[in-house]
């Protein structure tokens, strides 16, 4: 069973952070038909407030303060609905089992119970948004993801479980998908356990994506608070605009580079089932936004500049001759055991140096000591911090003419740490210091896009 023009939103935080946020998107939702599901974050800021319960160790005093910042933002939800009386309890028996979990004795100490705690943010907003749903007209029901949305058992950074998805979205999602609109929450799922699971910070457009793709969608659609995918970040220079379009290897590299707007993972559900994504405001859903298919009609050399914050060099040292008896080897096996993920490498004879991801207070932060941990009982490591990621993002960059000497005579006034380029024809990247990062960037998107 299909059904034809199925198309799943998804509504990051800032778009169901009150009310009046949450009534522009349940518009948006009743004016398309095609939208059966819809994927809902965290009301904004309740996450970082999860977080911080979940991984710093606070009195009695600062978890009550924590949870009643909680309860405020979504009770000032609550109150402007026709009929809070209808949540009031459901949402009650939500905050009473967040408090259980967010006092308890073990939580900073056990992955499991942090990926419980940290789930109630989207549960409570997407019970919230099925509401004002209802309020607009719209036959809506809240549905929990962890019934379909079956992953290992990694807590923190859980991986789809993708024929499973499949199976339960078509047994239990699909066959009423006709009759009314599914609110679910993006970033959660179970292990085969019935534990709760996460995807990892920004997994509720990777959960949108997996749904299409279980759900044989024809669009994707991806709300947030910008008017699509920029030149690079608005924030870094006021001459970013919004692009039209983009295709799945330019998206996917802006994503794994740094780009805010998409989580890295949402091309690859995408890609497999050539399901169109589009990114746009939900404040102003009339500008349009950027999509993104597998063929573009225009490929320029250069598409977007993007930064990627809080890397570390890492480089390993080791003998000659030991380069020689499969010491790369060893060095990408202790990284592929720990699910790490390397973007740039250079190597000598004697010794080779890559690229970690390693944002604070994070999955990658505790992987990566125990990465470099193991790699010390067999070479001299040096760990280098304090760096961000530039990369310019285009096609054809390995091979058309001019292409490199225009990226680095912008950049020629600074030090590059590492450059990569050559290995993919859509980026060369560069490891710069992050005092340099901003006006790195302002000065490549002068050059290429100005």
């Amino acid at each position: 069973m299909t059904i034809p023009d199925l198309n799943i939103a998804k509504f990051g935080g800032t778009s169901v952070a009150n009310y009046a946020a949450m009534t522009n998107c349940a518009k948006i939702i009743a004016a398309n038909p095609a939208t059966r599901v819809v994927v809902v974050s965290a009301s904004a800021g309740v996450t970082n407030h999860l977080v911080s319960l979940a991984n710093t160790v606070l009195s009695h005093s600062q978890i009550s303060e924590t949870l009643e910042q909680i309860k405020h933002i979504q009770f000032a939800i609550v109150n402007e609905l026709a009929t809070p009386e209808n949540i009031t309890e459901k949402l009650t028996s939500l905050f009473e089992a967040m408090e259980t979990l967010a006092f308890h004795e073990e939580l900073v100490h056990r992955d499991d119970l942090k990926d419980s705690l940290l789930s109630f943010g989207e549960r409570m907003s997407s019970l919230l948004f099925t509401e004002v749903l209802k309020e607009q007209g719209v036959n809506a029901e809240n549905f929990d993801a962890r019934n379909v949305l079956r992953t290992d058992s990694v807590f923190g950074e859980a991986a789809p479980q993708i024929e499973e998805i499949k199976k339960l979205s078509s047994k239990v999602l699909l066959p009423e998908l006709t009759q009314r609109v599914f609110v679910t929450q993006g970033f959660i799922g179970s292990d085969e356990q019935g534990r709760t699971t996460t995807l990892g910070r920004g997994g509720s457009d990777f959960t949108a994506a997996l749904l299409a793709e279980a759900l044989d969608a024809v669009s994707c659609e991806i709300w947030t608070d910008v008017v699509g995918v920029f030149t690079t970040d608005p924030r870094i220079t006021d001459a970013a605009r919004p692009l039209p379009e983009l295709s799945f290897d330019e998206a996917a590299e802006m994503a794994n580079f740094g780009a805010k707007v998409l989580h890295p993972a949402t091309m690859e559900p995408a890609l497999r089932k050539d399901i169109k994504v589009f990114v746009g405001s939900s404040r102003e859903p009339e500008k349009g936004g950027t999509w993104i298919v597998r063929d573009c009609k225009n490929e320029p050399a250069y598409r977007a500049i993007t930064r990627r914050k809080q890397q570390v060099m890492v480089t390993v040292k080791t003998p000659k001759m030991m380069l020689a008896q499969g010491f790369l080897q060893q060095v990408f096996t202790i990284i592929a055991k720990h699910n790490l993920s390397v973007d740039l490498v250079t190597t000598s004879e004697i010794a080779v140096s890559f690229t970690l991801d390693n944002p604070a207070n994070s999955v990658a932060e505790r992987l990566n000591r125990e990465t470099l941990n193991e790699l010390r009982d067999f070479c001299e490591v040096v760990v280098e911090s304090d760096y961000d990621l530039v990369t310019v993002v285009g096609n054809n960059m390995h091979s058309a003419a001019g292409v490199s000497a225009k990226i680095f005579s912008s950049v020629g006034n600074y030090n590059l740490r590492m450059i990569c380029y050559g290995a993919n024809p859509h980026n060369m990247s560069f490891l710069v210091h992050q005092d340099d990062s901003t006006e790195i960037v302002k000065e490549l998107h002068r050059t290429l896009f100005e």
